[in-house]
């Protein structure tokens, strides 16, 4: 019956603020904005991240607590450049032994982190 995932979807209340952000600070590809409400994706190159005003869907807003991991090819570069933008890491880096990742929120407190794997997984 379910042949995949379409996208996935984070709430946000300042719609404008959110595409700046996944925009202008992680540098997302703007995809597109549904018609003329508050929402739109951000591509990854595997994962759409759709970003929807909660409010204008009849929603209520909760962040998303738990991280969306976006892959990064040179882990200390990625923290360093985000870092140089505000983003402010919660915590120190996880080393899993295979990965390294680090956690931050979005500007509505949802959570996200960077993530590379560095060895295969066993």
């Amino acid at each position: 019956m379910i042949s995949g995932v379409d996208f996935i979807a984070l709430p946000t209340r300042d719609w404008e603020k959110a595409r700046q952000f996944y925009e202008g600070t992680l540098g997302l590809e703007f995809g597109k904005q549904w018609g003329d409400r508050p929402a739109g994706e951000f591509e990854t190159g595997n994962l759409t991240v759709a970003v929807m005003q909660a409010d204008a869907f009849g929603l209520d807003f909760k962040p998303h607590a738990f991280p969306v991991e976006f892959h990064v090819d040179d882990f200390e570069a990625a923290k360093a450049e985000l870092e140089s933008k505000g983003v402010e890491f919660k915590g120190e880096t996880i080393d899993s032994g295979v990965c390294f990742q680090a956690f931050f929120d979005d500007p509505d407190g949802n959570t996200l982190a960077i993530h590379h794997r560095y060895a295969p997984s066993a």
